[in-house]
């Protein structure tokens, strides 16, 4: 993987050499930093800029090599719009739009959070130094020969960004925070990007534990244990591979309180996905490697909280297995006795995530008692038929807290769009032979997966987001252009930040 930047918050000063990033406005107007700098090369902007047709568009970048009457090597000049109008999502893009358009092998680069309306907050400017971390992160470990024209310098990220602020204090706190959160969406992207011979249920449930480095509790249950205590969905998916399933439980115990209720995320993670004896058709099938972006979110959450060291407590549980077609494989017409004592008929063995959560959320509930519980899956494709990739499906049977994540997705841009839950569509999973089947057939099937998800809830209020379409194979971002984005890190850092941190 090609080596990250080194980004720092500096003070508000010019650079001698190098490159340098300043913000205008679609006046066209600088900061009084900005306007220093810039004084020796007279005009030279406005010429460019007037030959380019450069109107300070937000997120537009025009780029100089070598500018005129400076000593610098680059000059980059990035447009914010009305930035009076610009809130924090937007100066995370703007970020990602500059570390876009940074020269290649530049080593020395100097970006002025300065606004030409006054001073530029620190966190926005924080927001700067993440969008920049994000769009620099590749995933190319495995690439061993460089395309035909491409130098070493070409693949080499600028090697020190300063972020020069005015509040030089206040925005290295704040960067501190939004550092842990790219770092913890980056953890997220490795998981999901990784070849399932690479990242398997037992080698997942490793990288997880490394979260004891920065204090979270971890427990791994594997399949003895699993057993025993009666979890036989979510092991009957596994028992068709010969890689071992494991469920990973992991705890960030911040509050003052230690035994107060926890908030409890948990994450589905079929690492690979085959479709089980109910295979899937061959084309695309390489993206099931994604199928466990809801347990890398989780794990990169649980990174994000743990090294800002967030004031509350959060329990992260997932369930990992591989889904395989084997002489051993679970099958159609199968009926499973699951963790919470309800049994299931199996359908089709391709609708193997809600077996694992259903045990996950079943165990989750019952050990831990949380305030509220919150789950992420790639659970269905009819989610992507309804909403693309710009949303998130969101159910829920707590209204107040369908609100707060629809506002943190607001807040973020990973956006979330509340899907129905009605006594209708849990009379589809009902069966002849069990408490329930695990699919409803064809239609509303995003919502009979829900459904049946929340016959393992009870009272407690829950929300079940189906990231099918946002979760992996993303579309190229001002943030990134990785297969797999990190969704859901940032937004659920939002929302218990705003809601359950005192």
């Amino acid at each position: 993987m090609a080596e990250a930047p080194k980004i720092s918050i500096a003070e508000l000063k010019t650079p001698v050499t190098g490159t340098l990033v300043v913000l205008t406005d679609e006046n066209l107007d600088f900061g009084a930093a900005a306007r220093a700098a810039m004084k020796p090369s007279g005009d030279l902007f406005q010429r460019v800029a007037k030959i380019e047709k450069f109107t300070g568009k937000r997120n537009k970048i025009l780029s100089l090599a070598a500018p005129s009457g400076l000593k610098l090597e680059h000059l980059i000049v990035a447009g914010t719009g009305k930035s009076k109008e610009m809130k924090a999502e937007d100066w995370l893009k703007l970020g990602g739009a500059i570390a876009g358009r940074l020269p290649a092998g530049a080593r020395n680069v100097t970006v002025l959070a300065q606004t030409p309306g006054g001073k530029l907050g620190a966190d926005e400017a924080a927001q700067i130094a993440l969008g920049i971390k994000l769009r620099a992160y590749k995933f190319d470990r495995y690439k061993t020969k460089k395309k035909s024209g491409e130098d070493d310098e070409s693949k080499t990220p600028a090697a020190d960004i300063r972020v020069a602020a005015e509040d030089v204090a206040g925005t290295k706190k704040a960067w501190v925070a939004a550092e842990a959160v790219g770092s913890g969406i980056v953890l997220a992207r490795e998981l999901v990007n990784e070849p399932p011979n690479v990242l398997f249920p037992v080698e997942f449930a490793r990288r997880a534990s490394e979260l004891k480095k920065l204090g979270v509790q971890i427990e791994v249950l594997d399949e003895p244990a699993m057993k025993k205590l009666g979890m036989h969905a979510l092991l009957a998916v596994g028992q068709g591979s010969e890689r071992d399933s494991r469920l990973v439980v992991m705890r960030w115990n911040g509050a003052k309180k230690k035994s107060e209720a926890p908030v409890a995320i948990v994450g589905k993670g079929v690492c690979f996905d085959t479709g089980g004896i109910s295979i899937k058709p061959a084309a695309s099938m390489e993206d099931m490697k994604g199928d466990m972006a809801g347990a890398a979110c989780v794990t990169g959450l649980m990174h994000a909280l743990a090294a800002r060291k967030a004031k509350t407590n959060v329990v992260g549980v997932i369930g990992l297995v591989e889904n395989m077609p084997d002489g051993n494989s679970y099958r159609p017409g199968d009926i499973l006795k699951s963790y919470s004592g309800q049994t299931i008929e199996v359908i089709n063995t391709d609708a193997e995530g809600r077996l694992v959560l259903c045990d996950a959320l079943a165990y989750t509930n019952e050990r831990f008692k949380p305030k509220l519980i919150i789950d992420l899956a790639t659970l269905t494709g009819a989610i992507l038929v309804a909403l693309g990739q710009e949303y998130a499906g969101l159910f829920s049977n707590d209204d107040k807290l369908a609100e707060r994540l629809t506002e943190a997705g607001k807040v973020t841009g990973e956006l979330v769009w509340r899907m129905p839950l009605a006594p209708y569509y849990d009379k589809m999973i009902d069966s002849k032979f069990a408490d329930m089947k695990n699919t409803g057939g064809r239609f509303g099937g995003s919502i009979t997966a829900a459904q049946f998800l929340q016959r393992y809830i009870g009272k407690t209020p829950w929300a079940h987001l189906d990231i099918a379409g946002t979760g992996m194979a993303a579309h190229n971002t001002e943030i990134g252009d990785s297969w797999g984005p990190g969704w859901g890190v940032r937004l659920l850092n939002e929302f218990i930040a705003a809601h359950y941190e005192k």
